[in-house]
């Protein structure tokens, strides 16, 4: 069995993500169990790490067992062997670092948002189309155990006429003087690619659409519910993208459902992400690993609310759970392997760029609604 060596620049190592779910999760795995499986070869990441903190960088690096890494993304670009490119650093960078990489002849794979816009995406695809090169989306959220169910019971046509569909995300993110805040304060700064529809909404594209179809349009509305923040450094700053945002969205099908997210709210549901399905023959309920259903044999029959006693029911005693804990590969780490086997043979990819650039539109067409107080289509993209 021969052995493929794919040299990998891990650009945005030292960052939660890109040191935690790209490499403890996915890659560093991968190289203990003595690289991917690939037909009648094995696949092995080899691995050159970069970073802005050269302590914490070499901190990772020694953890992992890699020898190659370094704070200067021009040299990483210019190492001989190296063949592709993965970004998971800053987010208000990923235009002008992908263009390099791929001027540089590296094939590509990115974190999300994988641009600002559209329009930016589609160039980046045309360079890298140019070239011969292959390109790549993160789209890790479809492969959670939760939502693979509820996607296979619509594979399976448990819905029967889809109605409708609810996707409720978020929880209460502490404004840094009241507690440390959870997220870092770029995600609150529109010169640091913040804002919570650019960066949650591209995830519930792929979501939506890999289970319920296409969307057609949406409205939406935006606000700021903590306007008033403290950084990193303890000093004040004013928040000037959205922290809430709640969209209606129709589907080719016709069925119209809403996203409801938020960094402002406080946890009542089953999970921090839930998506609930409703159509004529049941409906579903996913959160992150576990799913219930509820046919439509088995739906009460209620017929009206008492405005003077509680009558105790038990709304969820008629929903049953999905036997089975699911797909239990890291999500991340699927996508790695669908991409490595992609660079090292061609197999078939899902997530190819063209696909992460359909994830900015939504979010684009949702901020456009907002602009204009109006329902956007998401027409088909120009490639």
């Amino acid at each position: 069995m021969a052995v493929i060596d794919i040299g990998i620049i891990l650009n945005g190592a030292t960052g939660r993500i890109g040191s935690t779910q790209h490499l403890a999760n996915a890659l560093a795995p991968i190289r203990a169990e003595g690289g991917l499986p690939g037909g009648n070869d094995r696949i092995m990441p080899h691995l050159l790490l970069v970073g802005r903190n050269e302590e914490r960088l070499a901190d990772i690096a020694r953890s992992h067992g890699i020898d190659d890494w370094t704070t200067d993304l021009d040299a990483a670009l210019a190492r001989p062997g190296f063949e592709v490119f993965f970004d998971a650093a800053a987010t208000s960078q990923r235009v002008a670092t992908l263009g390099k990489a791929i001027a540089a002849g590296k094939h590509v794979y990115t974190e999300k948002p994988v641009a600002p816009s559209v329009a930016e995406g589609l160039a980046l695809l045309r360079a890298a189309q140019a070239r011969g090169l292959k390109a790549a989306a993160v789209e890790d959220k479809i492969y959670l155990p939760g939502l693979q169910k509820l996607k296979a019971l619509a594979a399976g046509g448990f819905f029967g006429r889809v109605t409708g569909f609810r996707l409720d995300f978020g929880w209460w993110v502490f404004d840094g003087a009241e507690r440390p805040s959870q997220r870092p304060s770029w995600n609150y700064r529109k010169r640091g690619g913040g804002g919570l529809t650019s960066d949650m909404y591209p995830h519930w594209r792929y979501v939506i659409e890999n289970i319920l179809g296409p969307i057609r349009r949406v409205v939406t509305a935006t606000t700021t519910a903590q306007p008033d923040r403290v950084d990193e450094d303890g000093k004040p700053y004013r928040v000037d993208v959205d922290d809430t945002s709640l969209t209606l969205a129709e589907l080719a099908s016709g069925a119209v459902g809403s996203i409801i997210c938020s960094w402002a709210t406080r946890v009542r549901r089953d999970d921090l992400v839930t998506l609930q399905v409703d159509g004529t023959g049941g409906s579903a309920l996913a959160g992150l690993h576990r799913c219930w259903t509820q046919r439509a044999a088995d739906t009460p029959a209620i017929r009206r609310f008492n405005p003077d006693v509680d009558i105790g029911a038990d709304y969820r005693g008629e929903w049953h759970e999905v036997a089975g804990t699911g797909n239990s590969t890291n999500p991340y780490r699927v996508g790695w392997e669908q991409f490595l086997r992609h660079v090292a043979s061609g197999a078939p990819l899902v997530s190819d760029l063209a696909a992460g650039i359909r994830d900015v539109q939504l979010a684009e067409a949702c901020y456009r609604s907002v602009t204009e107080a109006n329902w956007v289509a998401l027409d088909d993209m120009s490639d």
